[in-house]
């Protein structure tokens, strides 16, 4: 009796091996999904807080763990946001302070042709 049912239990497994191996129906394989996900960040421009906030990374048979990696992005995007508003702060100074210094060298320029600056010198000689 025990011969019988291991040999049973051996034509079964390989029944079933050649099955799988076979692919069952005869068809053929449908096509394999791609395992790496097509990147929602921009390639045509700098990188916003809205590109970090929406990417999502790929999870892989091993994975990642996401909480610490969400919590890396939320504070990449939030210093992505930060840095962009002190630039946009400094740039807004400068082109302020360039506004002003060309103003200025412009009326020192009206004043030098019409005299003005030469009665001044004098009067403080």
């Amino acid at each position: 009796m025990f011969w019988f049912l291991l040999i049973a239990l051996v034509v079964v497994v390989a029944a079933v091996a050649l099955f799988v191996a076979g692919g069952g129906s005869g068809a053929a394989l449908p096509e394999a999904a791609a395992d790496r996900t097509v990147w929602p960040l921009p390639a045509d421009r700098p990188m916003a807080r809205a590109d970090v906030d929406t990417l999502r990374l790929p999870v892989a048979l091993r994975g990642y763990r996401m909480a610490e990696t969400d919590e890396a992005l939320d504070r990449l995007g939030a210093e992505l946001a930060e840095r962009d508003a002190r630039i946009a702060e400094l740039e807004a100074a400068l082109a302020g302070a360039q506004a002003a210094a060309m103003g200025g060298a412009q009326q020192a320029k009206g004043r030098a042709g019409s005299g003005e600056g030469d009665d001044e010198g004098e009067k403080k000689a």
